[in-house]
Parts: structure tokens; sequence; C-alpha cells
């Protein structure tokens, strides 16, 4: 009998990792059989005031040619009314089930109502695909929010144990289920899918591409260590760079790429607007967060220059079209993951696709994922020494590339769509 399936987030014009994780999870369940697909998308994901685009502007590629799937741009933060009509929208579409990309607290309150909402309906099943618990600029706001909205699904998906016990710490007195791949439910507590995050496959590599006239193009020596995605306080950048300077300090074959879009820094700061739109942000962060949570200042890039690096880092500060990521990690030896704290990462999934070595500090899900020696190496948070002793040990005792290829082999989008459909 045909199913059909939300996917409620941020449709494939929006920039960023949770409207790539939605729109490869939409073509996912659209591949199986009997299943018709949905995204039923925000037009606007948050508060007006803050200072920043979302929408991807760059990219050209139709994510979703070929594909039977319908999109739905329809929920607006700023508009409560466009959340009753979206609830109305995906009513009459009649779901089995409908998956929310659960990645901000700050949605609480418009996710909290539609998935009350859809709730009350006994045919429709409301699944959280979990992608944090414990926000990492977390407030009392940030916990009631989440409370607020994680309250009312029936089921969660989550993609490491980290989170798993998040969720349990959350509602303490709630009992939970967790299910492993290949698992059944017995019906006994709410339903905790822990799959993982998959690997992309809208990103691959270009088996013609001229890596080696690549990076001669950008200046880039023998063994290069990519920083890619949005550059955020969290992600550790400044750390990266910092145990940089030390590797550069003992050899001169290395280089650091670094990619991405500085994530406050994405509107006119001459306009009017702009100003406006930072100086009443600027005031609701000093009310709702901690002082030392907001990142606007955050500027890693000047570590560069201070440390004299200048003619050892490759940057491109900019957002990077879908089409063009593969030119990135396909001349790079180590995708480099500093985190300070780690729930599952887009950018570690596409390492995957390119079986590039993982560098990362073990916090958070990173000890479930990375083997250390085996498909990359685990740093000390917060340690500078023991990163850079790490990069070293890659380039000295190189991870093979069949091992990253190996960690991935069973994370496709295909089984994960199928646990979630059939479970």
């Amino acid at each position: 009998m045909k199913k059909t399936i939300v996917c409620f987030g941020p449709g494939p014009l929006f920039k960023g990792g949770i409207a790539n994780y939605n729109t490869s999870l939409a073509k996912a369940f659209d591949k199986l059989e009997d299943v018709e697909v949905h995204i039923v998308s925000w037009t606007q994901q948050y508060p007006a005031i803050i200072p920043r685009d979302f929408i991807d502007r760059k990219s050209k590629k139709d994510q979703l040619a070929g594909t039977d799937i319908k999109v739905h741009y329809i929920t607006n933060y700023n508009n409560p009314f466009s959340w009753r009509s979206t609830v109305k929208l995906i009513e009459n579409l009649k779901p089995d089930k409908v998956i929310f990309q659960w990645a901000i607290s700050i949605q609480g309150l418009p996710l909290g109502y539609i998935a009350y909402k859809l709730g009350k309906n006994p045919d429709i099943k409301v699944f959280f695909d979990l992608h944090f618990v414990i926000q990492k600029e977390g407030s009392k706001l940030d916990k009631m929010f989440t409370r607020f909205a994680l309250h009312f699904p029936d089921a969660f998906i989550t993609h490491a144990f980290k989170t798993v016990n998040e969720l349990k710490q959350l509602f303490p007195k709630k009992n939970f289920e967790v299910l492993e791949p290949g698992q059944r439910y017995t019906w006994k507590a709410i339903k905790v899918l822990k799959l993982y995050h998959p690997v992309y496959d809208m990103f691959a590599p270009h088996p013609d591409y001229d890596v080696e006239k690549a990076k001669q193009e950008m200046g880039l020596k023998k063994h290069v260590f990519l920083y890619f995605g949005f550059i955020r306080k969290y992600k550790g950048l400044h750390n990266v760079i910092k145990a940089f300077r030390h590797v550069a300090d003992k050899r001169d074959d290395v280089s650091l790429l670094i990619v991405g879009e500085s994530f406050w820094n994405t509107l006119d700061s001459s306009k009017l607007s702009t100003r406006i739109k930072n100086a009443v942000f600027g005031f609701a962060k000093k009310i709702f967060l901690k002082k030392q949570d907001d990142e606007r200042n955050y500027q890693p890039l000047e570590l560069i220059d201070e440390l004299g690096l200048k003619d050892k880092v490759f940057v491109n500060n900019d957002f990077v079209p879908n089409e063009d990521v593969y030119k990135y990690f396909q001349v790079s030896n180590n995708i480099m993951l500093y985190y300070l704290t780690a729930t599952p990462s887009g950018i570690e999934s596409i390492a995957y696709n390119f079986r590039l070595p993982i560098l990362a500090t073990n916090v958070g899900h990173f000890s479930e994922t990375v083997k250390d020696g085996f498909n990359g190496y685990l740093a000390e948070p917060e340690n500078i020494d023991s990163m850079a002793e790490v990069m070293l040990k890659a380039i000295e005792h190189p991870i093979e590339r069949e091992n990253v290829a190996a960690t991935s082999k069973e994370m496709s989008w295909e089984n994960y769509a199928k646990e979630i459909l059939y479970d």
C-alpha cells in the first residue's frame, strides 16, 4: 500500500547542512517503492531580527531534478497564521509520517505548535529527527523551547548515543525504548531510533578533476588540512589555526585550506536595515543568552596574520555552491573537526563520501564515529599541543582511505529511510 511521507524542514532554496539533509532525506524516501514524498518548508526559519541571509543564492543545480517530490514553501516563523496553514496543508496531504528536522531551539514555538496539532490526528505519526538536544549556546529560554517542542512527538530519530542521553536528561520521568538498526519496537516506551548521520550522496568526487593543477592554483603544498563549512565558534577554527602554526613550524610541506562563510557576515553592513537588525538582535541576545555566547565578534581568520601564516593558508571566506564542494575535498588530505562541542556533523558525512580521514577533538559523538588510528585521529579538546600532534601523526602515519570507506559502508540514505519507513 502506498505511503505518504512529509519531510518538514528547510527546502532546497535554503543554504546550510539542515537544508541539504532534509532534501537528501526526501530524495531517499522518493527512491523507495510506493512512497509519495512532500517537503514542507519554511519561508522564513527564524525571527526577522536575525541579521543573516539564509537563502542559497549561488547553487545552480536543481537538487530535486528527476524526482517526484513536491515542495511547499509555507511556514513563516514570524507569522503564526502560517503555522495554522501549515497544519492544514499537512493534514490535507494525509501523511503516514511527518519527520521534523530539529536543529535549533529557537524554532521550538512554531514546531511545537505544529507537532501538537498534528498529534491530535491518530493517523499521523510525528517524528523529530534530532540534530541536537542540548543547545550549543544554551540558555534557560533554549531549554524551555526545547522541552515544549520535544514533548509532542510520537518518536525520535537520533544519530548518536550522546543525543539519546541528552533526551533522557531533558525528560527524566519519561521512558524511552532505544532501537538500533534492525531492532524492532516492543511498544513499551517512547520510540527512539538510534541510527547515524547518512553519507551525503549529493556531493561526489569528480574523477577527471585535475587535483595537482588545482593545488598549484591555490598555492597548496603536499599535505593539505581542510576546514570546511560555516565559521562558528563551536567548530573551533581558532584552535585549528593555532595547532597548524605548530605543524608549520616543523614542516614546510603543509597547507591549511579554510573554506566557508562567516556565519554572521552575510548582509551588507552599510544598510540601515542591517544596522537595525544587528542592534535589536544584540539587545535580545544580552537578555536571553550568556554574554560569552554572542559570537558575532568571533574573527578567527585574524589569527592567520597574527601568527604569520599568510603564505601557508588559502582562504575562501564565502558560501560554496553545492556543485563546487568537490574541488576543496579532492585537494585535501584530512578534514579538520576540532569542535568545542559536537553533535553529528554534516561536514563529517561529506568527508566520508570523499574517503577523507577525519581529525577531530574527542568531544560529543566523535568517539563513536572516529576510530582512532583507523578512519582518523582524535585529539584532546582545548589542547593545542595534542591537536598539532594529531596533525603530524596524520602525515607520518597516514590513514588508509579504504578504512574511511569501510566505516561508512552501511551509512546510506536508502538504509536510513527504510529504518524510518518500516520501523
